[in-house]
């Protein structure tokens, strides 16, 4: 009986049964899309200063800054959580 248990103890994995990467070539693809993704979130919030200090510009309230970026870096968030949780079929 101890035969038995130290033969499955002691016995390597299949090929089959080895753990391999665990993220996929497509997970990967998907992990750098997404942080493209966020970048380009982040990139469209640049700008919307004034040239002048004394002088308020309201261009820092417009809809590419406060609605369309973090739309996008959310987007990008999503890409990288599916990236990350994706499951290569068999």
């Amino acid at each position: 009986m101890m035969k038995d248990f130290l033969k499955k103890t002691n016995s390597q994995p299949s090929p089959e049964d080895a753990p391999g990467m665990p993220i996929s070539r497509k997970g990967i693809l998907l992990l750098a899309i997404g942080f493209g993704v966020m970048a380009l979130g982040f990139i469209l919030m640049i700008g919307g200063g004034s040239d002048d200090p004394n002088r308020f510009s309201y261009a820092i309230f417009d809809f590419r800054r406060t609605v369309l970026s973090p739309l996008v870096i959310l987007a990008g968030v999503a890409t990288v959580i599916a990236g990350i949780m994706y499951k290569p079929k068999k």
